[in-house]
């Protein structure tokens, strides 16, 4: 071959190797997200609608070079065993998880499966990370709360509700993460003089026969958790037909009807985990990210509610609520 050929090919192969890489950087990346909440609820649709929107910021454009795989109602465990059964065979590039029944059964069936995790409670203390600053492994995210948001939500419940004497945590016994803040809302119920009840359960029948039994000063305090969303509808039904105050976790809540929420922005955090699952296709590990804390907090009231149970809203509270529900 000519040197003049040999040159003429050289240019051409340093010409097209930018193209290549483009191509490269082009190809399709999948993320899978479980979804607690069923495909018609609101606030399960914007958390998609969110990590979509974080990723679109960032350059992927579903059909183009990026495709969402979305499984709804994942808090039933037949539909999780069914999503992650499908993952040990037809691997996402990045599965985002949100609770810590979920997020278990992934760790133990696809060690090596990138996994961004938002909502969950302490994943140091449940052994999902080695620390937050270094998570190691294969997964990292976004935590829900710390365990002193169980005053909070005490003290919440306090002011809207003065009278209440007696309160029920209820809780999902086979969700150990939400339950870790009990003691914090057993400590300042003791404080206020107020008797607490720990309320596990696993039907429809549990949870009403815990609402019936609270009596005409009993409260209710629901943390987030993927079996009680589920039941959201009847839990807030039940509040209203027992006159039942009641504070949740979980931004839904309020929308169907109940008195007040105070809890981190789900939405929020599948936005934000839109840049760690950018920055993961872009070739970082998952444990080399560390594990941010809540910023963005809900604090929603329902005045409907609150005049159906006779409660009168102090204006200090509303001022301090982000959003307030006529």
């Amino acid at each position: 071959m000519r040197r003049r050929e040999l040159i003429t090919l050289a240019g051409l192969v340093i010409a097209t190797l930018p193209r290549l890489a483009a191509a490269r950087d082009e190809q399709m990346r999948r993320v899978a997200i479980l979804v607690p909440g069923a495909e018609g609820d609101s606030e399960a649709k914007e958390s998609v609608e969110a990590l979509t929107r974080g990723l679109e910021e960032r350059g992927w454009k579903i059909g183009h070079n990026l495709m969402i795989d979305v499984r709804w109602r994942i808090a039933s465990v037949e539909n999780a065993n069914s999503a992650i059964a499908e993952f040990v065979v037809h691997r996402p590039d990045v599965v985002i998880a949100s609770t810590s029944q979920t997020l278990k059964a992934l760790l133990q069936a696809v060690p090596d499966l990138p996994i961004v995790f938002v909502y969950i409670y302490e994943p140091v203390a449940q052994g999902f990370i080695k620390s937050l600053a270094h998570p190691g492994g294969n997964a990292t995210g976004f935590t829900s709360m710390e365990v002193s948001i169980g005053a909070k939500w005490l003290e919440l419940l306090k002011q809207l509700a003065p009278n209440v004497s007696r309160v029920a945590f209820l809780s999902n016994p086979e969700n150990p993460g939400p339950r870790q803040t009990l003691g914090a809302v057993r400590e300042a119920a003791a404080g206020a003089g107020v008797e607490t009840l720990d309320a596990q359960v696993h039907t429809r029948a549990e949870i009403e026969a815990v609402l019936a039994g609270l009596g005409p000063t009993g409260g209710l305090i629901v943390p987030p958790d993927g079996f009680l969303i589920l039941q959201r509808d009847f839990i807030v039904e039940l509040a209203e037909h027992y006159q039942l105050p009641a504070i949740y976790g979980f931004r839904q809540f309020a929308t169907a009807g109940g008195l007040a929420v105070y809890g981190p922005s789900y939405v929020f955090q599948c936005h934000q985990a839109a840049e760690y699952v950018d920055r993961i296709f872009r070739g970082e590990r998952p444990g080399e990210l560390p594990v941010q804390q809540p910023t963005e907090f809900d604090f929603v009231i329902n005045l409907k509610t609150a005049r159906k149970l006779g409660l009168s809203v102090a204006p200090s509270i509303l001022i301090s609520a982000r959003e307030v529900i006529e």
